[in-house]
């Protein structure tokens, strides 16, 4: 009964946060960005939500704490100090200054305008909503297992209620319902995963923190080892894609055009890295101690076959006693729906705001807006068909969706904020190269996906400066728009010294 009702008070708070803010979202500015006012806070909490969702929880702390054990945590370390402390140092505030210096909102505008092409604009538009689709199927699928294990709601129901809640949150309210929904999931997660691994380690399974190490290390002597079973190779894999991916995915990036101000930058980067760091390890950490509970993955009814994507959600369900299972379900719900709305938001833009303005120009404020609402329906609903389908493991489907577009835009998007000699020709090598690596790699090994995803933010990072070197760059004016005059070296010599940029 606990648990009904807590469901019941979250699904009445996201509504009251959609509903609330409708009329504040009028402008495609406020509906994607809230009007680039959101705060530190509200800023940080969903950076990390959107960051974290029920992929972490069931598909990456269950496979790679099963298949590595405590050597997971280098994940904990990437995730913390690249993916989060790193990202809001680095680019938080050169992304916001050069985007409003540009009057872009979304990562096509941002590459349209900076390398002077409306061909990359489009191309990237549509590698966001082609991919976002089965990142967005990835979360619903987790989240799907741990309903049906906690609640025994059947699987295709959860998918379609989580849909539903979604959408209506996300089509009333916009990004400002988002920022707010954020907030309270946040607090909620934090709240949860602390829970999380105090019942776990206080099992009789487990018997404390040294004990842990101790009967992991019984099981098998890798699993406590500084590399775990699968080799250096898969986790050096695994730590790029999660913590420089992120660098150069749409949905995280947008939170730097939203933030208010550069004051709020700081506090949002120690906010925003603390939550990394507690969600983070006790993920990874209680992903690791499933060995202690299971000799072997799950049976998945409805294929028949051992899952590792059951793992956490059947731990829930067996350790953890009513209350507590019931937190944990909110928690996963809250990083599901948060990754979710980002998702929607910025998939939904890719054709709102991207496409289709490019193609029929000229169309009304009210309209856009109106078309970025049908259009989140329209994706929640095609990324519903495709958790229903269940055609890979949820690991497989966000690597792939990460590995494809932190490979394409990772590189145009850094260099094109740090250098101005980065040519349009440069960044479309690195966007090409990195899509093509990860597209045509992994089909043909779909086992080494996080590996090629890694690879090809690797070699787009190199591609980009060696082809920008050698090719025609833009013009002057356009690079003193972008970034700011060089500095004069004297009163009457206008020239520039060295790399110095003024913004």
């Amino acid at each position: 009964m606990v648990k009904f009702i807590l469901l019941f008070v979250f699904v009445g708070f996201m509504f009251y946060s959609g509903y609330s803010n409708i009329s504040r979202s009028r402008t495609v500015n406020d509906f994607l960005l809230g009007g680039r006012g959101v705060g530190p806070w509200l800023s940080a909490f969903t950076y990390g939500t959107t960051y974290f969702s029920a992929v972490i929880f069931i598909g990456y702390a269950g496979k790679v704490g099963w298949g590595f054990g405590l050597s997971s945590l280098w994940i904990v370390l990437g995730n913390t100090l690249v993916g989060s402390l790193l990202a809001w140092m680095i680019l938080a505030r050169r992304t916001r200054t050069i985007t409003i210096r540009l009057n872009t909102m979304t990562m096509p505008q941002f590459l349209g305008a900076r390398y002077q092409c409306t061909g990359m604009k489009i191309f990237a538009a549509l590698v966001i909503f082609i991919f976002m689709v089965p990142y967005s199927a990835s979360v619903y699928m987790g989240l799907s297992y741990l309903f049906e294990q906690i609640f025994g709601i059947p699987y295709i129901f959860a998918v379609a209620a989580m849909a539903a809640l979604t959408g209506m949150y996300l089509v009333m309210g916009g990004y400002r319902a988002l920022a707010l929904t954020d907030f309270i999931q946040g607090l909620v997660m934090l709240f949860g995963i602390v829970m999380l691994v105090w019942y776990v380690v206080k099992a009789p399974e487990v018997g404390g923190l040294i004990s842990a190490v101790q009967k992991l290390s019984a099981v098998d002597p890798q699993l406590t080892q500084v590399i775990g079973p699968p080799g250096w190779l898969p986790m050096i894999s695994l730590v790029i894609l999660t913590s420089l991916g992120p660098w150069g995915l749409p949905q995280m990036v947008q939170k730097f055009y939203a933030i208010k101000d550069e004051k709020s930058i700081k506090p949002a980067m120690i906010v925003a890295t603390g939550f990394a760091l507690v969600i983070t390890f006790g993920a990874y950490f209680t992903g690791a101690l499933t060995r202690l509970f299971f000799h072997q993955p799950p049976v998945d009814a409805l294929t028949g076959k051992p899952t590792v994507d059951l793992l956490m959600p059947q731990l829930v369900s067996t350790v953890l006693p009513e209350f507590a299972a019931a937190v944990i379900l909110i928690l996963v719900l809250s990083a599901s729906m948060s990754t979710l709305a980002s998702l929607v938001l910025v998939a939904s833009s890719a054709v709102a705001v991207d496409l289709l303005p490019t193609i029929a120009p000229g169309m009304s404020e009210k309209l856009r807006v109106l078309l970025l609402r049908l259009l989140c329906a329209g994706f929640i609903v095609l990324s519903v068909v495709i958790a229903v389908v269940k055609p890979a493991v949820i690991l497989s489907l966000m690597a792939l969706s990460w590995g494809t577009m932190a490979g394409s835009f990772l590189a145009p998007f850094l260099f094109g904020l740090f250098w101005r000699g980065t040519t349009r020709a440069g960044a479309w090598a690195g966007i090409l190269s990195g899509f093509a690596v990860s597209t045509v790699f992994s089909t043909i090994y779909p086992a080494a996906i996080p590996t090629v995803g890694s690879a090809a933010m690797l070699v787009s990072l190199l591609t980009v400066p060696v082809v920008s070197v050698l090719t025609k760059p833009l013009p002057e004016e356009h690079l003193d728009h972008v970034f700011g005059k060089r500095a004069a070296k004297t009163g009457s010599d206008l020239h520039c010294q060295g790399a110095h940029i003024n913004l």
